[in-house]
């Protein structure tokens, strides 16, 4: 589970299990977390965050976008 990026409290990360999906990443926070593609920038699901720390995480993805895009290809490669 390799984490990539922790800002503000959140930790962003994928699994390694997960290579035959889109590439995307997980992100954690206390007791909420959320899954979100990056290539189509969007939430694939949340659970226990409040809708303005899913605009913020939605944010800092876009923002860190390209760094976690290069992360995932770098970690998987050609597997997908």
């Amino acid at each position: 589970m390799p984490t990539i990026l922790r800002i503000e409290g959140y930790r962003f990360y994928f699994y390694s299990h997960e290579p035959y999906e889109p590439p995307h990443v997980h992100v954690d926070r206390g007791e909420g977390t959320a899954k979100v593609w990056l290539e189509a920038l969007s939430l694939a699901r949340s659970s226990g965050l409040k809708p303005k720390e899913i605009g913020r995480i939605l944010e800092l993805v876009r923002e860190h976008r390209a760094m976690l895009l290069e992360a995932w290809h770098g970690y998987f490669g050609g597997s997908r």
